[in-house]
């Protein structure tokens, strides 16, 4: 038995860090119920590329989750909703705040009909605050928290981050953590909760080192002037001869001492403290006059922290990954067509045999009519 199983879960949210949270509670067992907008559905829908009748991104997020397309600015229509509201074990919601209390769907609302109800939140800046009402994207909550400045490349250049941090890590993960809690809580008194999750908040711990320093200095570190963000030889991206990058990570001193010994380091430039950038750029020159196939080789050998780095073909079908059972689990898109089902960080023990078929993502308004009276 999976420990979710049993759980109704409500799901009025969008996109990606709501879909994701539930995604995990689906895995872990919970029965989830998309509410969406008659028509168009969740906006993820329509993004591309497109697989059978949606997204790959929707299919990805929302395999074996239910659909009930419901307009909710309709009173009638949400009266239809009560039943549902009364059983649900979780409800997650993604709208700006006021939204949910606007349509009659506040925590107070259905909290005085079912008490026993974990109601959650996930917005941007969370409920209270001056910028609860600010619209926002992943690249503005990073930028606002002080983390996007840390290591964002040269001005000129600057990099926009490849992982979606705020969406996934400050809002996913933290929804589906206390969601859990939550669940234990009620365990012990009958009680549900209301959960105010944002996204922004919940970076500051990415920032721990960051923050102790400027605390405790009161120098706070720059873009990229730092241990992890690039400011030192032992962490630091170097390109080898054929364009790919060397990622270095030697930040021990046994590492360290090995990676100059494998890459043939001159001694006097060993003692990194002394002039650390002469010793990033002969690391440079050294890295940059062999190709990647020869540093995979040599790094393999020393076992010092020290990688190519992967290009996302190539992680896919990585042996250890393969061995891992990571992409072993296919999702449909109803139509014939079968991928590779997201990896979620819900133990195996805790979710469907690897062996199981991943159910595919619900159509628009296919559970409306089992769902609602």
């Amino acid at each position: 038995m999976r420990p979710l199983e049993g759980l109704l879960v409500l799901d009025f949210s969008t996109l990606l860090p709501g879909p994701m949270a539930t995604l995990l509670l689906a895995e872990a067992g919970a029965e989830v119920v998309k509410i969406e907008r008659p028509g168009r559905g969740d906006e993820m829908r329509g993004y591309t590329p497109r697989w059978g009748a949606d997204s790959t991104n929707f299919a990805l997020l929302n395999r074996g989750k239910r659909s009930v397309a419901l307009d909710l600015k309709d009173p009638a229509e949400r009266k239809r909703l009560e039943p549902l509201l009364a059983r649900a074990d979780v409800l997650v919601e993604q709208f700006r705040p006021g939204v949910m209390d606007r349509l009659g769907l506040s925590y107070d609302a259905v909290s005085a009909r079912n008490p026993r109800l974990i109601y959650c939140s996930i917005t941007g800046y969370g409920q209270t605050g001056p910028k609860r009402d600010a619209a926002g994207h992943d690249l503005n909550y990073i930028g606002d928290t002080g983390l996007l400045a840390l290591s964002h490349g040269d001005a000129a250049r600057p990099v926009v981050p490849p992982a979606l941090i705020a969406d996934i890590a400050g809002g996913a993960y933290p929804a589906v953590m206390n969601i859990l809690l939550a669940l234990t809580r009620r365990g012990a008194t009958g009680l549900g909760c209301y959960l105010d999750v944002a996204m922004t908040d919940n970076l500051f711990p990415f920032l721990y080192w960051a923050l102790g320093q400027g605390a405790a200095t009161g120098v706070w570190p720059g873009n990229g002037t730092d241990l992890v963000t690039g400011g030192s030889p032992r962490y630091r991206l170097y390109p080898a001869a054929d364009g790919r990058i060397v990622a270095v990570a030697a930040i021990e001193d046994r590492f360290w001492a090995v990676f100059c010994e494998a890459i043939g380091l001159a001694p006097a430039l060993r003692d990194d403290t002394q002039d650390a950038p002469a010793t990033a750029r002969r690391i440079s020159e050294i890295i940059a006059a062999a190709p990647s196939a020869h540093w995979r080789e040599v790094f393999a050998r020393a076992d010092c922290c020290c990688s190519v780095v992967a290009t996302l073909q190539e992680a896919v079908a990585d042996p250890h990954f393969i061995a891992r059972g990571l992409f072993t689990r296919q999702v449909a898109n109803g139509q014939g067509g079968t991928m590779p089902a997201l990896p979620v960080p819900v133990d195996p023990g805790f979710r469907a045999p690897e062996d199981a078929a991943s159910p595919a993502a619900p159509g628009l308004g296919a559970d409306t009519a089992a769902y609602l009276p």
